[in-house]
C-alpha cells in the first residue's frame, strides 16, 4: 500500500523510493550508500509522515557514513538555518554570483527617477547591471508571490536602468511566475527556472554556507554568521572566527577538516 507524505506546502503526495536515492546521489553519496539508506528510511515510513521527517531520518544515517556528503545533502536546510536576519541571505546570493564571475555589492542606494532604493545586491559583468532583490523565508513552505514580483518590477522601472532579478530560497508561486515572464523580470528561486535553479548554481559553483557543517553546533553558527562569515571555505583562511566562536583545539581541525571536503564543487567526500 502506498505510504501518503505530507509536504512543507500543505499538500500530499505519494512516497517515491527513486526520489529520495536521487536526491542522496545528488549531494555525492554512491549508489550502495543511497540503496542503503533508502532501505532504512523505508522500514520506518508510516503514512502522514513528513517530508522534514524523512529529511532527518535520511540525513541521520547519511551523517553516519561521510559527514562532507551529509552536509551537501542538509544543503536547503542549511540555507533556512540563516535566521530571521536578512544579511546572511544577501551576503551569501552575492558570493554566489562572485563565483560566476560577476562584481556584486551588496545593500546599495540607487537613486531612481522617483526615489532612492536600498537594493539588495547589485551585479555587474561588462556593461551588464542587474538589480537583485533577496527574499529570504525561514519556513520550507513558503512560497514568493505575485506581490513581491509586482512591487520588485516597480521598483526596477523606477530605477530604469539594468535588469532586475528577484530571488528568494524557497519557491515562486505560479503566478508570480507567470508574471516575470510576462515583464521580463528574472526570477531564481530553489527549483527555478528548470537546469538552472539555486541548487544548480550553488553545486556547481561549490559556494556552501557555513550551516551546512555538521560539525558545528546551532550556537556556534550563529556565532560566526554574526562575524559575517557566511561560506565555509572561508573559516580557511580566517580560523580565529572559530575561537570567537568557541571552536577550539581537535573540534576546530573537525570542523576545518569538514569545511575542506565541501567545498570541493563536485567532490567525493
Amino acid at each position: 500500500m502506498p505510504v501518503v507524505i505530507a509536504k512543507a506546502d500543505g499538500t500530499s503526495e505519494e512516497f517515491k523510493r527513486e526520489k529520495l536515492i536521487f536526491s542522496l546521489h545528488r549531494s555525492g553519496a554512491d549508489s550502495a550508500t543511497a540503496e542503503h539508506i533508502a532501505t532504512d528510511v523505508e522500514r520506518e515510513l508510516r503514512s502522514g509522515m513528513t517530508t522534514g521527517e524523512i529529511y532527518a531520518k535520511a540525513f541521520a544515517h547519511l551523517r553516519k557514513h561521510k559527514r562532507g556528503i551529509a552536509a551537501r545533502y542538509s544543503l536547503k536546510r542549511a540555507i533556512l538555518d540563516f535566521g530571521p536576519s536578512g544579511f546572511p541571505f544577501e551576503s551569501y546570493i552575492a558570493e554566489i554570483f562572485r563565483a560566476e564571475g560577476f562584481e556584486a555589492k551588496v545593500d546599495q542606494i540607487i537613486k531612481g527617477t522617483c526615489v532612492e532604493h536600498e537594493v539588495d545586491v547589485v551585479l555587474s559583468r561588462g556593461s551588464e547591471m542587474t538589480y537583485v532583490e533577496a527574499k529570504f523565508h525561514n519556513a520550507a513552505g513558503f512560497k514568493t508571490d505575485l506581490k513581491t514580483a509586482l512591487y520588485v518590477k516597480a521598483r526596477i522601472d523606477d530605477i530604469g536602468k539594468g535588469k532586475g532579478l528577484l530571488v528568494t530560497n524557497t519557491k515562486f508561486t505560479s503566478h508570480a511566475v507567470t508574471y516575470a515572464n510576462c515583464q521580463g523580470l528574472e526570477l531564481l528561486g530553489w527549483e527555478y527556472p528548470k537546469g538552472r535553479t539555486l541548487q544548480d548554481r550553488i553545486e556547481s559553483a561549490g559556494v556552501y554556507p557555513i550551516t551546512a557543517l555538521t560539525t558545528l553546533g546551532n550556537r556556534e553558527k550563529v556565532a560566526l554568521l554574526q562575524q559575517r562569515m557566511v561560506l565555509c571555505n572561508a573559516l580557511q583562511n580566517k580560523t580565529e572566527a572559530l575561537a570567537h566562536a568557541g571552536v577550539t583545539g581537535a573540534k576546530a581541525d573537525e570542523v576545518l577538516e569538514e569545511a575542506g571536503a565541501l567545498c570541493v564543487p563536485g567532490g567525493a567526500v
